[in-house]
């Protein structure tokens, strides 16, 4: 994610003037509404809910493996493809808004596997929109890199939870690492001798099997040409994947909750020897907020990723949800209690305009609130029978009840 400063003023009526593309950039159009958030000694100016800037469009929820991290092994849902009507549908709502918002193609499915997917990917590219994939990386031989190279994706991720070939087995249940980093080869020198834009992005799941393997996978991706990298902890859809987590301590830590109150290191910037590296780990766990250079990291609690990428999600079948984690019914351990997250819809493609469900007034009011994320803490406090579903909570939300989502304690999260 790059970083750009703008010089702003303040005009004699005191009002603040945003440069015009900036403006038209994030969606601050003339009477948008929107939080201004003080942070230390920064100010935060948050898009408005108005602004789309996202579609994860799951294509599929087929997928070529059977993966152990995979909540597809703990669910009774549906398998099917995005048919070409309710593709194109989706397409003609994307050309309402500008600017376009991405798409990015991934789900609880293997999106390569769609017969149409390159085709789809041309398409959304010709209305000018931009286009990300996630791909376990088996289905990309050189047909499929050339296509996604040609076509102009922006940026391709690939799932790898395992730079070694036992530790890549023993999470994805299949001996395809070498393959899958010959086919990356192959890209990285297709798309350097196309000079293309497209970057790779790395997408890892870290467990307790597999975390000693995140250094070597650093470097990998590094070799590879990867620009990005996007780690995140598992959701335990089992009582074995439950053990494999972690975020023990994490999920009931106060900085997630309150970082403001934490006692702050203020660090140079250096380099970190293992030493330091150990003494800095601790005292994070003993609730220090450390910043570098006098940047501060934004809170990571109590806020829906979703929301602050302006996305929303849509199903194979035209569902459309505020976000993946509700695209399908599923259980996950919240600590060692079962949680029921029920699918939870805000309109369907194959009845509704994609501007119309974006812009209908419950889900507007829906996503602001989810923006100031008044619900119940069900993460830290787990204590009672309302925690063990997301229909409602003790603040009197109604579904979705969003107290108990990890995504939005910065536990979870998706590129």
């Amino acid at each position: 994610m790059s970083q750009k400063r703008y010089w702003v003023r303040v005009n004699r009526e005191g009002k603040l003037e945003i440069p015009a593309a900036v403006a038209e950039r994030f969606g601050l159009q003339a009477g948008e509404q929107t939080i201004l958030e003080e942070n230390g000694r920064e100010l935060i100016l948050y898009r408005p809910v108005t602004f789309l800037e996202r579609v994860y469009v799951e294509v599929t929820n087929v997928c070529n493996l059977q993966c152990r991290t995979c909540v597809r092994n703990v669910w009774d849902e549906a398998a099917g493809f995005m048919s070409q009507e309710i593709f194109e549908r989706l397409l003609e709502g994307v050309e309402t808004f500008y600017p376009r918002p991405t798409l990015y193609f991934g789900g609880y499915g293997e999106p390569l596997a769609h017969p149409r997917i390159f085709e789809m990917i041309a398409e959304a590219r010709s209305i000018g929109a931009e286009v990300e994939i996630i791909t376990n990386g088996t289905l990309l031989g050189e047909s499929a890199c050339r296509a996604l190279l040609d076509t102009g994706v922006n940026v391709l991720w690939v799932s790898l939870d395992g730079a070694t070939p036992q530790a890549y087995m023993d999470v994805r249940l299949g001996d395809a690492l070498e393959q899958i980093l010959s086919h990356l080869r192959r890209f990285h020198q297709l798309r350097q001798e196309s000079r293309a834009v497209t970057q790779l992005g790395i997408a890892f799941v870290a467990m307790r099997r597999n975390i000693h393997e995140l250094p070597r996978l650093l470097e990998l991706g590094r070799e590879l040409g990867a620009a990005c990298f996007s780690i995140s902890n598992v959701l335990a859809h089992t009582r074995d994947l439950r053990r494999e987590s972690l975020y023990d301590r994490a999920q009931y830590e106060p900085e997630a909750q309150k970082a403001s109150l934490l006692p702050v290191i203020n660090l140079p910037r250096a380099d970190f020897p293992p030493e330091v590296q150990q003494s800095l780990a601790a005292a994070i766990q003993d609730g220090f907020r450390v910043e570098v250079s006098g940047l501060n990291p934004l809170r990571t609690g109590n806020r829906c990723p979703f929301i602050d990428k302006g996305s929303l999600s849509v199903r194979w079948d035209g569902k459309v949800s505020p976000c993946l984690s509700l695209l399908h019914t599923h259980d996950s351990y919240l600590d060692d209690h079962l949680r029921r997250s029920t699918a939870y819809f805000c309109g369907d493609l194959t009845t509704q305009s994609l501007a119309a469900i974006w812009r209908d007034p419950i889900y507007m009011d829906l996503r602001r609130r989810l923006l100031t994320f008044d619900f119940a803490p069900c993460v830290v406090c787990n204590a009672c029978e309302m925690a063990d579903q997301n229909l409602e909570d003790c603040f009197g939300n109604t579904q979705p009840a969003c107290g108990g989502c990890l995504w939005a304690q910065g536990l979870i999260q998706c590129p």
